[in-house]
Protein backbone atom coordinates (compact mmCIF):
# COMPACT_ATOMS: atom_id res chain seq x y z
CA UNK A 1 0.00 0.00 0.00
CA UNK A 2 2.81 2.29 -0.27
CA UNK A 3 2.79 5.32 -2.12
CA UNK A 4 5.10 7.53 -3.68
CA UNK A 5 4.68 11.56 -2.20
CA UNK A 6 7.44 13.07 -5.11
CA UNK A 7 4.95 13.90 -7.36
CA UNK A 8 2.64 16.24 -4.81
CA UNK A 9 2.15 19.94 -5.75
CA UNK A 10 5.90 22.09 -5.12
CA UNK A 11 5.17 24.07 -2.01
CA UNK A 12 6.41 22.63 1.04
CA UNK A 13 4.86 20.47 4.34
CA UNK A 14 1.97 21.78 4.86
CA UNK A 15 -0.23 20.19 1.30
CA UNK A 16 2.19 17.08 1.88
CA UNK A 17 1.44 16.36 5.57
CA UNK A 18 -2.67 16.42 4.82
CA UNK A 19 -1.92 14.39 1.52
CA UNK A 20 -0.31 11.73 3.94
CA UNK A 21 -3.01 12.24 6.48
CA UNK A 22 -5.68 11.53 3.81
CA UNK A 23 -3.77 8.49 3.03
CA UNK A 24 -2.96 7.01 7.09
CA UNK A 25 -7.02 7.71 7.53
CA UNK A 26 -7.74 6.03 4.47
CA UNK A 27 -5.16 2.71 5.66
CA UNK A 28 -6.72 2.60 9.13
CA UNK A 29 -10.60 2.90 8.16
CA UNK A 30 -10.23 -0.09 5.42
CA UNK A 31 -8.20 -2.02 8.25
CA UNK A 32 -4.45 -2.24 6.89
CA UNK A 33 -3.75 -0.64 10.31
CA UNK A 34 -5.49 -2.45 13.04
CA UNK A 35 -6.64 -1.28 16.46
CA UNK A 36 -4.05 -0.92 18.76
CA UNK A 37 -1.19 -1.34 15.66
CA UNK A 38 1.76 1.08 16.25
CA UNK A 39 2.22 3.60 13.68
CA UNK A 40 5.93 3.92 13.53
CA UNK A 41 7.12 7.59 11.73
CA UNK A 42 10.39 5.66 10.40
CA UNK A 43 8.74 2.95 8.53
CA UNK A 44 6.00 5.11 7.32
CA UNK A 45 8.65 7.65 5.90
CA UNK A 46 10.13 4.59 4.21
CA UNK A 47 6.69 3.43 2.86
CA UNK A 48 5.61 6.68 1.31
CA UNK A 49 8.68 7.76 0.81
CA UNK A 50 9.56 10.77 2.39
CA UNK A 51 10.57 13.00 5.41
CA UNK A 52 9.47 12.28 8.64
CA UNK A 53 8.81 15.69 9.46
CA UNK A 54 5.32 15.63 7.27
CA UNK A 55 4.74 11.70 8.78
CA UNK A 56 5.03 13.55 12.57
CA UNK A 57 2.68 16.58 11.36
CA UNK A 58 0.24 14.02 9.99
CA UNK A 59 0.61 11.76 13.02
CA UNK A 60 -0.09 15.13 15.41
CA UNK A 61 -3.34 15.78 13.24
CA UNK A 62 -4.91 12.16 12.97
CA UNK A 63 -4.45 12.70 17.02
CA UNK A 64 -5.93 16.03 17.19
CA UNK A 65 -9.35 13.93 15.38
CA UNK A 66 -9.12 10.92 17.34
CA UNK A 67 -7.89 9.02 14.82
CA UNK A 68 -4.40 7.82 16.81
CA UNK A 69 -3.75 8.09 20.44
CA UNK A 70 -0.12 8.95 21.45
CA UNK A 71 1.21 7.16 24.40
CA UNK A 72 4.02 9.35 26.03
CA UNK A 73 7.21 7.20 25.44
CA UNK A 74 5.63 4.47 24.00
CA UNK A 75 4.71 5.67 20.37
CA UNK A 76 1.74 6.34 18.68
CA UNK A 77 -1.08 3.92 18.44
CA UNK A 78 -4.26 3.69 15.62
CA UNK A 79 -7.72 4.20 17.93
CA UNK A 80 -9.78 2.96 15.12
CA UNK A 81 -13.70 3.25 16.02
CA UNK A 82 -15.80 0.44 16.18
CA UNK A 83 -19.03 -0.03 14.55
CA UNK A 84 -21.41 0.95 17.64
CA UNK A 85 -18.48 3.61 18.51
CA UNK A 86 -18.76 4.98 14.75
CA UNK A 87 -22.76 5.32 14.75
CA UNK A 88 -22.66 6.88 18.25
CA UNK A 89 -20.61 9.81 16.84
CA UNK A 90 -22.74 10.19 13.89
CA UNK A 91 -25.76 10.36 16.37
CA UNK A 92 -24.24 13.01 18.04
CA UNK A 93 -23.08 14.71 15.18
CA UNK A 94 -26.66 14.56 13.48
CA UNK A 95 -27.74 16.37 16.88
CA UNK A 96 -24.72 19.10 16.68
CA UNK A 97 -25.24 20.01 13.21
CA UNK A 98 -29.05 20.42 13.52
CA UNK A 99 -28.43 22.73 16.10
CA UNK A 100 -25.95 24.63 13.71
CA UNK A 101 -28.56 24.78 11.32
CA UNK A 102 -31.22 25.89 13.71
CA UNK A 103 -29.18 28.67 14.93
CA UNK A 104 -27.73 29.58 11.57
CA UNK A 105 -31.06 29.90 10.19
CA UNK A 106 -31.66 32.99 13.20
CA UNK A 107 -28.32 34.11 12.86
CA UNK A 108 -26.30 33.81 9.44
CA UNK A 109 -25.31 37.09 8.01
CA UNK A 110 -24.82 38.22 4.22
CA UNK A 111 -21.71 37.82 4.00
CA UNK A 112 -21.17 34.24 5.17
CA UNK A 113 -24.72 33.17 3.44
CA UNK A 114 -22.65 34.53 0.02
CA UNK A 115 -20.07 32.06 1.20
CA UNK A 116 -21.88 29.44 1.81
CA UNK A 117 -23.13 29.68 -1.61
CA UNK A 118 -19.68 29.85 -3.10
CA UNK A 119 -19.26 26.65 -1.59
CA UNK A 120 -22.27 24.90 -2.46
CA UNK A 121 -21.34 26.42 -6.55
CA UNK A 122 -18.01 24.70 -5.52
CA UNK A 123 -19.59 21.48 -4.69
CA UNK A 124 -21.35 21.30 -7.61
CA UNK A 125 -18.62 21.32 -9.92
CA UNK A 126 -16.73 19.03 -8.16
CA UNK A 127 -20.15 16.61 -8.53
CA UNK A 128 -20.40 17.40 -12.31
CA UNK A 129 -16.98 16.39 -12.24
CA UNK A 130 -17.08 13.42 -10.31
CA UNK A 131 -14.20 14.65 -8.31
CA UNK A 132 -14.83 12.87 -4.86
CA UNK A 133 -11.81 13.77 -3.11
CA UNK A 134 -12.75 17.80 -4.28
CA UNK A 135 -15.58 17.87 -3.16
CA UNK A 136 -14.86 16.12 -0.02
CA UNK A 137 -12.22 19.41 0.75
CA UNK A 138 -15.72 21.06 -0.10
CA UNK A 139 -18.19 19.95 1.42
CA UNK A 140 -16.32 20.18 4.96
CA UNK A 141 -15.73 24.12 4.12
CA UNK A 142 -19.59 24.58 3.64
CA UNK A 143 -20.19 22.17 6.73
CA UNK A 144 -17.88 25.03 8.85
CA UNK A 145 -19.04 27.74 7.50
CA UNK A 146 -22.67 26.43 9.11
CA UNK A 147 -20.59 26.12 12.39
CA UNK A 148 -19.84 29.92 11.79
CA UNK A 149 -23.49 31.26 11.16
CA UNK A 150 -24.68 30.00 14.16
CA UNK A 151 -22.78 31.90 16.20
CA UNK A 152 -22.65 29.96 19.03
CA UNK A 153 -18.35 29.57 19.93
CA UNK A 154 -18.91 26.45 22.13
CA UNK A 155 -20.80 24.46 19.38
CA UNK A 156 -18.75 25.31 16.43
CA UNK A 157 -15.89 24.06 18.48
CA UNK A 158 -17.48 20.88 19.26
CA UNK A 159 -19.12 20.38 16.29
CA UNK A 160 -15.71 21.13 14.43
CA UNK A 161 -14.27 18.43 16.78
CA UNK A 162 -16.70 15.92 15.63
CA UNK A 163 -16.59 16.58 12.13
CA UNK A 164 -12.32 16.00 12.52
CA UNK A 165 -13.23 12.77 14.20
CA UNK A 166 -15.02 11.30 11.55
CA UNK A 167 -13.81 12.82 8.65
CA UNK A 168 -12.44 9.36 6.89
CA UNK A 169 -15.54 7.80 7.35
CA UNK A 170 -17.52 10.83 5.93
CA UNK A 171 -15.32 10.46 3.19
CA UNK A 172 -15.55 6.68 2.21
CA UNK A 173 -19.32 7.54 2.14
CA UNK A 174 -19.26 9.81 -0.70
CA UNK A 175 -17.56 6.61 -2.78
CA UNK A 176 -21.23 5.49 -2.99
CA UNK A 177 -22.64 5.37 -6.04
CA UNK A 178 -24.83 8.53 -7.03
CA UNK A 179 -24.06 9.47 -3.24
CA UNK A 180 -22.46 13.03 -4.86
CA UNK A 181 -25.46 13.93 -6.43
CA UNK A 182 -27.61 12.84 -3.59
CA UNK A 183 -25.63 14.70 -1.21
CA UNK A 184 -25.25 18.24 -3.12
CA UNK A 185 -29.27 17.76 -3.32
CA UNK A 186 -29.74 17.77 0.30
CA UNK A 187 -26.80 20.60 0.71
CA UNK A 188 -29.24 22.17 -1.88
CA UNK A 189 -32.48 22.19 0.74
CA UNK A 190 -30.16 23.53 3.73
CA UNK A 191 -28.93 26.11 1.46
CA UNK A 192 -32.50 27.27 0.99
CA UNK A 193 -33.77 27.00 4.59
CA UNK A 194 -31.09 29.35 5.53
CA UNK A 195 -31.88 31.99 3.21
CA UNK A 196 -35.47 31.84 3.86
CA UNK A 197 -34.62 31.71 7.93
CA UNK A 198 -36.71 28.20 7.98
CA UNK A 199 -34.99 27.39 11.10
CA UNK A 200 -36.98 24.05 12.14
CA UNK A 201 -36.74 22.85 8.39
CA UNK A 202 -32.40 23.77 8.72
CA UNK A 203 -32.16 21.76 11.94
CA UNK A 204 -34.28 18.94 10.11
CA UNK A 205 -32.44 18.73 7.00
CA UNK A 206 -28.44 18.90 8.68
CA UNK A 207 -29.71 16.31 11.11
CA UNK A 208 -30.80 14.33 8.15
CA UNK A 209 -27.64 14.99 5.64
CA UNK A 210 -25.44 13.42 8.61
CA UNK A 211 -27.29 11.07 10.45
CA UNK A 212 -25.75 7.35 9.78
CA UNK A 213 -28.50 5.16 9.34
CA UNK A 214 -30.37 2.47 6.81
CA UNK A 215 -29.01 2.54 3.40
CA UNK A 216 -26.58 4.81 4.38
CA UNK A 217 -24.83 2.72 7.02
CA UNK A 218 -24.87 -0.04 4.72
CA UNK A 219 -23.38 1.96 1.28
CA UNK A 220 -20.50 2.83 3.92
CA UNK A 221 -19.93 -0.56 5.01
CA UNK A 222 -19.83 -1.99 1.81
CA UNK A 223 -17.43 1.04 0.50
CA UNK A 224 -15.02 0.63 3.47
CA UNK A 225 -14.86 -2.91 2.44
CA UNK A 226 -14.52 -2.75 -1.22
CA UNK A 227 -11.82 -0.02 -1.60
CA UNK A 228 -10.13 -2.50 1.58
CA UNK A 229 -10.05 -5.34 -1.56
CA UNK A 230 -8.90 -2.63 -3.42
CA UNK A 231 -6.17 -1.44 -1.93
CA UNK A 232 -5.29 -5.55 -0.60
Amino acid sequence: MGESLLNESPGGRIPQAQRLRDLLEDAIVEGHYAPGDRLDPEALARQYQCSRTPIREALTQLAASGMVKVAPKRGTFVARLGVTELVERFEVMAELEGMCGRLAARRITDKTLTALQGAQADCRQCMLEEDVNGYYYKNGEFHRLIYEASQNTFLAQEARRLHAMLKPYRRLQLHARHRLESSWCEHERIVTALTTGDADTAQRELKDHVLLQGERFNDLVASMQHLGQTRA
